[in-house]
């Protein structure tokens, strides 16, 4: 059985409460951005870039079923060009990727405050990390509406 959204979020809050200093918080975040998965080329499109970011990030989200009749899943797959963004995208998408495109539109992503990740963030990278939640929103509501 799959972890829900918000089982998710509290694993990586725990991960990050162990971690008083922002610099290893960071280093957690460049971490994660080196555990992730490499985007195809293809996929590196102008289609694909998140407006609203400083920093490249191209975002591709697929809509897949479990077998004939299953359930469909949205999964996502991010790159960036910067590091900490990168990390940033890995973390969302460990907490989305996979979950109906409901469950997205319906999750409180209250991660990103809880970890104090919106407060320690440039003022650009903030609202990077929003305008990557809204293209995540985004696609969601798209394959909702295909769906219906």
């Amino acid at each position: 059985m799959m972890e829900t959204i918000n089982e998710i979020q509290d694993e990586i809050i725990e991960e990050f409460e162990g971690l008083d200093d922002w610099m290893d918080r960071y280093q957690l975040l460049i971490d994660m951005a080196g555990d992730q998965e490499p985007l195809p080329e293809q996929y590196k499109t102008e289609q694909n870039l998140i407006d609203g970011c400083q920093s490249r990030v191209w975002l591709q989200a697929d809509l897949t079923k479990d077998g004939e009749g299953g359930t469909a899943k949205v999964e996502f797959k991010a790159e960036s060009d910067a590091l900490i963004v990168k990390g940033i995208i890995s973390l969302l998408i460990r907490v989305l990727n996979g979950h109906t495109p409901q469950e997205i539109l319906d999750a409180d992503l209250y991660f990103i405050e809880r970890i104090g990740l919106r407060e320690h963030l440039s003022p650009t990278r903030s609202n990077g990390l929003l305008a990557m939640v809204r293209q995540m929103r985004a696609y969601a509501l798209a394959f909702a509406a295909v769906k219906a």
